[in-house]
């Protein structure tokens, strides 16, 4: 249940010494997570972050997408859910720009949807700048606002930053979630969609405790 990219062709990461992650199993719970060495950083404060690592090339990470939104709604004021796009190559880096971009403009929310539908049930590539530009240009962006943001510097930074989580979380394949920088799960280590959110729950009330 996962899309595999190996880590060192196409695309080449920064140095660095890859992080091991541990196996660790809660029979009772039957619960399948990784525990992350070492722990990452969060990036929301008070709150316990969720990260989602995905690529919107990734039909699991597609199927995922009605499932995430809707455990999402239910959030508890003491969780935050991020979504993270992986980078393993060059491919993974453009969509992730794609992603920023949105982000940065203030519409992720508005074309986050309709870009995963155009790749998944439209069958678009959507992996070149003037195919991306004209198809969010039907959803109300701007090209050439998109264009500029598209090479700033708030996006460079932020696809650097999602480049090197991909490493430090030890991410082999997507989609994946991160619980505050410490535990990573995914629907083939848990055994479905919904067994991977529930992981996630359980995960939240231990860092609660």
């Amino acid at each position: 249940m996962k899309c595999f990219k190996a880590m060192f062709l196409g695309f080449v990461f920064a140095v660095s010494i890859v992080p091991q992650a541990s196996l660790a199993a809660d029979k009772e719970e039957a619960f399948a997570y990784l525990e992350i060495q070492p722990p990452q950083q969060t990036s929301t404060g008070n709150k316990i972050e969720v990260v989602e690592m995905f690529w919107y090339g990734c039909p699991h990470c597609y199927r995922f997408e009605p499932h995430i939104k809707a455990w999402e709604k239910q959030l508890p004021e003491d969780v935050e859910f991020v979504r993270m796009p992986a980078v393993f190559n060059a491919k993974w880096a453009f969509h992730a720009r794609v992603f920023y971009t949105a982000e940065v403009l203030g519409v992720l929310d508005k074309v986050h949807g309709p870009i995963f539908d155009a790749i998944h049930k439209q069958r678009k590539r959507l992996d070149d700048l003037d195919e991306v530009t004209d198809f969010l240009a039907a959803h109300g962006v701007d090209k050439d606002e998109f264009t500029s943001t598209f090479q700033s510097f708030a996006v460079n930074s932020k696809v650097s930053w999602a480049q090197r989580q991909t490493r430090a979380y030890g991410i082999d394949g997507v989609p994946a979630l991160v619980v505050q920088g410490k535990y990573r799960t995914s629907a083939s280590m848990a055994g479905g969609h919904e067994q991977a959110l529930d992981v996630v729950d359980a995960l939240i009330a231990k860092e609660r405790k």
